[in-house]
């Protein structure tokens, strides 16, 4: 089970304060990179990656919401992502883009957004390290879970049985003491939050609430 905090809910102005704050109960740090085009919102860019890569040991775990993500591969790579995780909504490539990054020595991750079905998944499920599961619509924080996304979950935990795949199942998007339980149960166990920990005068309390709801 790991908690993976949202840096697209901490200060800005504070980021290294906030990514200390956590890191020695996490393990892993989520990085929300938008390009305005997949997604409508901007945020960070390889060289942020590279700025908290200088200044915490955390997993980087990048999440690519961009467009054309082939052109950026090596960049993030590059910046100490350590899990890139590209959408299958944002290429044509996706099994190319995929071994772009695992050429690069990083685990490859794949994500499903909300109208996206497992099935479109069947041809990388056998070679991916992570799978996201969009549990709102990318692009801002602070949204409210979609309950029909915890079908997905558990599928995707039936093919990891029953192919014997190894790929972790990360969901991103509403989570609290509610839904992670629903998330866990349903198979997750790499649950990103964002504004729940990082919208509360106690981060650290948010974060032992949650690992204790499972």
């Amino acid at each position: 089970m790991i908690i993976a905090p949202s840096i697209l809910s901490a200060d800005f102005g504070h980021l290294e304060r906030d990514i200390k704050l956590v890191e020695n109960e996490v393990k892993y740090l989520h990085v929300d990179v938008m390009d305005g085009h997949f997604v409508p919102n901007i945020t960070f860019g390889p060289d942020m990656v590279a700025a908290i890569h200088k200044f915490t040991n955390l997993t980087l775990d990048c999440h690519l919401m961009i467009d054309n993500p082939a052109d950026y591969v090596e960049q993030f790579a590059a910046a100490g992502g350590d899990i890139l995780t590209v959408h299958i909504e944002s290429t044509v490539h996706i099994d190319r883009v995929l071994q772009q990054i695992k050429n690069k020595g990083v685990k490859a991750g794949i994500v499903l957004n909300p109208g996206t079905s497992v099935t479109a998944l069947s041809e990388v499920l056998p070679t991916v390290d992570q799978v996201l599961v969009m549990t709102v619509n990318p692009g801002f924080g602070g949204q409210t879970f979609i309950p029909r996304t915890l079908q997905k979950i558990a599928e995707l935990a039936k093919l990891r049985e029953a192919n014997g795949y190894h790929y972790d199942i990360e969901v991103d998007g509403g989570v609290n003491e509610t839904t992670i339980k629903q998330c866990s149960d349903a198979g997750a166990n790499v649950f990103v939050a964002g504004s729940y920990i990082y919208g509360h005068i106690d981060p650290i309390a948010q974060i032992k609430k949650l690992e204790a709801a499972i």
